[in-house]
């Protein structure tokens, strides 16, 4: 297998003899590089695709920080179960592998189809308690791990990444907040959608959790004074303190499927603090993740900046389920079909362009 550099190295070669102007494709070139790189191989094969949905309650919803309460949760991973949701409707007949995996919800009753993977009926209400403990989140973690190995062992060659969940853009916002030391007032969104009361009670909500887990989370004895956490325990520490099932079970899917060296697509808000969070506690995992889309809550972008990654789609998408991150997979196979199949400069008897920007 050949080295990351040496494989993008040997792609970007190949994209500028091919018969088109130099970085004719921008930024798909680069994912087509960093894609190789992590495959290990300078031809690609992403034939074999699976998008993983991560799906729980949050006790947060108590709060009354979303529209809907949180038996809507069940109630959308049924339609998933059924591939009736809308990612489920997105890619009927593609070649894409759904895997909703029920890792929280608050139900006792499985619902066919789905994965049953549940560490607990969901979490807990941060403004009062910690989420998670600290070995629920390692179990979520653990899962999310599991399904990447899964993954691996089935032969697929990229991962989608998704969730549902009522109350999650809460979760991921003060969980971004915790990592970064963004003011909630700064980066909180509506979510599905919320009045002007209604987000100023979801930012409030966010500050009090900030505050109430502020002391515990730092074990070298000092207090915290302020965000963000530093260090991979920490940061955590602040996942299991502040964050849902899903997002920890994809921290787990960002882990995993780095170390079965599986590109995997990031999608919304919810997934992009996931994959903040991975690349914090577990560094280094950031290099097999890829941009799909701008979304509508400001902290995906922001974690796009922090990662060094960039999206190709800017469409204001808001519906979570991957989504966003599976509309990626056509537009790939299309830049790979060009990478394959056009002829070089050569072949196709025209000067090269030449680079200057070496």
């Amino acid at each position: 297998m050949m080295g990351r550099d040496d494989v993008e190295t040997v792609i970007k070669a190949r994209f500028d003899a091919l018969a088109k102007p130099i970085d004719g494709f921008g930024s798909f070139e680069d994912m087509i590089c960093r894609i190789g790189a992590v495959l290990g191989t300078p031809e690609p094969d992403i034939s074999k695709k699976a998008l993983v949905i991560m799906i729980a309650d949050n006790g947060v919803t108590a709060r009354g920080i979303s529209q809907t309460d949180r038996s809507v949760t069940a109630k959308v991973a049924a339609l998933m179960a059924k591939d009736k949701s809308s990612v489920g409707l997105m890619t009927q007949g593609t070649d894409i592998s759904l895997m909703p995996v029920d890792i929280g919800i608050d139900s006792d009753h499985p619902v066919p189809g789905l994965i049953d993977m549940k560490v607990m009926r969901g979490t807990r209400d941060i403004v009062n308690e910690r989420a998670m403990s600290e070995d629920e989140c390692r179990r979520a973690i653990r899962a999310g791990e599991e399904i990447a190995r899964r993954c691996l062992d089935d032969g697929i060659r990229i991962v989608a990444t998704g969730e549902m969940g009522i109350g999650n853009t809460t979760t991921s916002a003060a969980l971004f907040c915790a990592l970064t030391g963004a003011s909630p007032s700064d980066v909180t969104g509506r979510g599905a959608g919320l009045s002007d009361v209604g987000l100023a009670r979801k930012i409030g909500v966010i500050e009090t959790a900030l505050e109430r887990h502020q002391s515990g989370l730092m074990r070298s004895g000092r207090q915290v004074s302020g965000y963000p956490v530093t260090g991979p325990e920490n940061a955590f520490l602040a996942l299991s303190s502040l964050g849902g099932l899903d997002i920890a079970g994809l921290v787990g899917v960002f882990k995993g499927c780095s170390d079965c060296r599986i590109p995997v697509v990031i999608d919304g808000a919810i997934s992009a603090v996931a994959a903040l969070a991975a690349s914090l506690i577990y560094p280094g995992c950031e290099k097999a993740m890829l941009a799909s889309h701008s979304g509508r809550e400001k902290i995906t972008g922001m974690v796009h900046g922090i990662l060094g990654i960039t999206p190709v789609i800017n469409a204001d998408l808001s519906i979570g389920e991957g989504t966003g991150a599976v509309m990626l997979f056509p537009l790939l196979d299309m830049v790979l079909r060009v990478y394959n199949g056009l002829e070089s400069f050569g072949d196709a008897g025209i000067i090269p362009y030449e680079r200057f920007d070496k």
